[in-house]
């Protein structure tokens, strides 16, 4: 099951499980939508894969499994490219 991270690895904006803008790679890596097509270029700095919509959990099985509380934060890994 995915983690749903709760924020972008670049700028820390918030993403919940319902965000329409979260990108991930197959690692979970997570980047609001401007930061993966602006700065990255949709393509993850940690790993190097492809950035692409993260899905959204259905609010009904939040409860049973819920999103990660874990914030990474690494802007210094956002460079512009």
């Amino acid at each position: 099951m995915l983690e749903l991270r709760p924020g972008c690895e670049c700028c820390d904006k918030d993403l919940p499980p319902d965000a329409k803008d979260a990108k991930i790679c197959s690692f979970e890596c997570t980047f609001c939508a401007a930061c993966a097509d602006s700065k990255l270029k949709g393509i993850c700095p940690n790993c190097g894969g492809e950035l692409v919509s993260r899905p959204r959990r259905p609010a009904g099985k939040l409860a049973n499994n819920p999103p990660s509380m874990t914030r990474v934060h690494n802007p210094a890994g956002c460079a512009a490219k």
